[in-house]
């Protein structure tokens, strides 16, 4: 086991280094000027003279050659620290920890009602005896998956926020805010897991340990809860990990639609101005969740299954989501 994650947290580590490396190019190479953007605003190029813009590319790192720029800003990032934005002037470690809390309520709420509607949904299709109520909750995974997510919270906002008036549309305030956008984002986790947990279950209940376990008097609850969701809660568990790595992502989307403060927006205000030291720390953030939660999943793996051995993660996870 120290062997294997030894080996997971030096691929944490390439991940975190492509993660801030492909992030640095991309914006290097991007159109714009973000020194040029806080000086001047729409009209810099008029007002701002070349040695303004020179000190101002000085004062923030960005006048050196860029290999300087990375090699600098590389060492520095190893200590936490991803420099200070262009346009506010606070450090990006501060801006994206401060807008973190509210962006991982909506994740982890919207993680949570996707797990419970997708499980559901794909428990309730495949122990059901009823062929066209399990065909229509089958149906409701694939749907769920091809709504596009902003057009869902703009929907979910003119039902229960302009029509019902029973939840706030917009602003962080109070619990109740956190319902629509969870929402939001859960639709399409819940779906996937829906797919995933369904297929699975119904590839466990034609294999012959549930015929064993029928013929030794256990019920058809006790098969399907225990036996089959047992083995079956793999695959899922591999999709969580994927699925909450892209709930940042999913962020930007939700708090634009309900105009929350969070990741999200600070993300969308540093791309928007080419503020590279904040979108760096919410790219390496994301990553660092990323690698986190896939570490987890795996060391979860020989709870569910001792069969699984810790040494083979990889493999049993391809086998387990592809076979």
């Amino acid at each position: 086991m120290s062997g294997y994650l030894l080996r997971r947290l030096g691929q944490a580590v390439i991940v975190l280094w492509a993660a801030f490396t492909l992030s640095f190019a991309i914006l290097y190479l991007l159109p714009g000027d973000a020194v040029l953007a806080k000086l001047g605003g729409g009209d810099a190029a008029l007002t701002v003279t070349q040695d303004q813009l020179a000190r101002a590319r000085a004062e923030y790192g960005l006048s050196d050659p860029w290999p300087v720029q990375y090699g600098k800003r590389l060492l520095a990032a190893l200590h936490g620290d991803f420099g200070r934005s262009v346009i506010t002037g606070d450090t990006a470690t501060h801006m994206v920890l401060t807008a973190l809390p509210a962006t991982a309520a909506v994740a982890g709420l919207g993680l949570l009602l996707g797990v419970v509607l997708g499980g559901g949904i794909a428990l309730a299709a495949t122990y059901t005896r009823r062929r066209w109520l399990g065909t229509l909750l089958s149906s409701l995974p694939p749907l769920g998956t091809s709504l596009p997510v902003f057009w869902v919270g703009l929907v979910l906002v003119q039902i229960f926020s302009f029509q019902l008036r029973i939840l706030p549309a917009l602003g962080n305030h109070g619990p109740q805010s956190l319902v629509l956008p969870a929402v939001t984002l859960a639709l399409p986790t819940g779906a996937v897991i829906g797919q995933v947990l369904e297929k699975s279950l119904r590839t466990q209940l034609d294999q012959p340990y549930v015929e064993t376990a029928k013929a030794r008097g256990a019920s058809r609850a006790r098969v399907h809860w225990r036996h089959a969701l047992r083995n079956a809660a793999m695959p899922a568990l591999t999709m969580i990990g994927v699925i909450t790595g892209q709930l940042l992502a999913g962020s930007v989307v939700t708090e634009t639609v309900f105009s929350r403060d969070g990741v999200g927006r600070v993300t969308t205000t540093a791309v928007n101005t080419q503020d590279i030291p904040v979108v760096q720390a919410v790219i390496v953030l994301a990553a660092f969740f990323f690698v986190v939660v896939n570490l987890v999943v795996d060391l979860v793996y020989p709870l569910l299954d001792p069969r699984v051995r810790s040494d083979v993660p990889g493999r049993v996870r391809k086998e387990l989501v592809h076979g």
